[in-house]
């Protein structure tokens, strides 16, 4: 892949014949495809281990034991309630700090000193905060009929959890899980700060040689533009799969079984 994006910026440089922005832009252009790729790098992991811690805190938060729900809470309070790029800050400088950390050998040498991980772990603490309190809004917004009749199929809580209640508080958060997924995006140029390549690091690489601030920024925009974009259709679709009873109130009657036709559709397709 790196060898297209390279024979693609040499063919580019032979069109641009030297104009500028357009030269330098085939110039940096390898620079900046590996920045996108660090940067979906950054917005993958993190979103995952994001999203696995979120569902324990979730659970934790809605327990009505104060054992169980005090940590959840102070912890989706604290990482809502400060910037993110303190927290990339304190995990990155402020590890450093404690010399049993840095005693841990290859956990310190290859993870903990590396602005990758350091930036991967500070995201993943801040999405998670996060993504729990949507999951806590959800569960419990998880209509009770749903719970009944699954209690009324003797489903014991933990196959509630897993069948019922989980599955359908994805589905609700979806919209606005799309819309932190997104903002992780737009925030992961942030991971700059550290010395961290990605899209935005790699674009102020570019104007610190090119001088071409207005037109690498404007650049790096578009690009996190489309990527936006393409984050949008993936949810949008997700959303149709897992939210397909939403969609119900355009099915066409004739194609129901007519055993379960009822007049109140009909007079709702009209």
């Amino acid at each position: 892949m790196s060898d297209l994006i390279i024979q693609l910026s040499q063919w580019l440089l032979t069109l641009t014949q030297g104009a500028e922005p357009w030269d330098s832009y085939a110039r940096y252009l390898p620079r900046l495809m590996d920045g996108v790729w660090i940067t979906l790098q950054l917005v993958l992991l993190s979103g995952v281990i994001g999203f696995l811690m979120a569902v324990p805190l979730a659970l934790m938060r809605i327990s009505k034991n104060p054992w169980l729900w005090v940590f959840p809470y102070c912890y989706i309070f604290f990482f809502r309630g400060t910037p993110l790029l303190v927290q990339i800050f304190l995990v990155y400088y402020g590890l450093s700090q404690f010399e049993s950390l840095r005693n841990l050998g290859w956990i310190w040498t290859d993870v903990l000193s590396q602005p990758y991980w350091c930036a991967i772990i500070a995201f993943s603490l801040n999405t998670s905060a996060y993504i729990a309190e949507l999951f806590r809004g959800a569960i419990q917004a998880v209509p009770k009929g749903e719970t009944e009749a699954a209690q009324a199929l003797g489903m014991s809580q933990r196959q509630q959890y897993q069948h019922v209640i989980l599955p359908r508080a994805f589905g609700i958060i979806l919209p606005a899980y799309g819309n932190e997924v997104i903002l992780m995006l737009k925030g992961s140029a942030l991971a700059s700060t550290i010395t961290l390549l990605d899209l935005m690091g790699a674009t102020r690489g570019a104007i610190s040689r090119t001088y071409l601030s207005l037109e690498f920024f404007l650049l790096a925009g578009f690009i996190y533009l489309i990527l936006t974009a393409v984050l949008i259709g993936f949810f949008r679709l997700l959303e149709n799969l897992f939210n397909a009873h939403q969609r119900a109130q355009d099915m066409k009657i004739n194609n129901l079984d007519p055993q379960i036709k009822d007049k109140h559709l009909e007079d709702s397709v009209r």
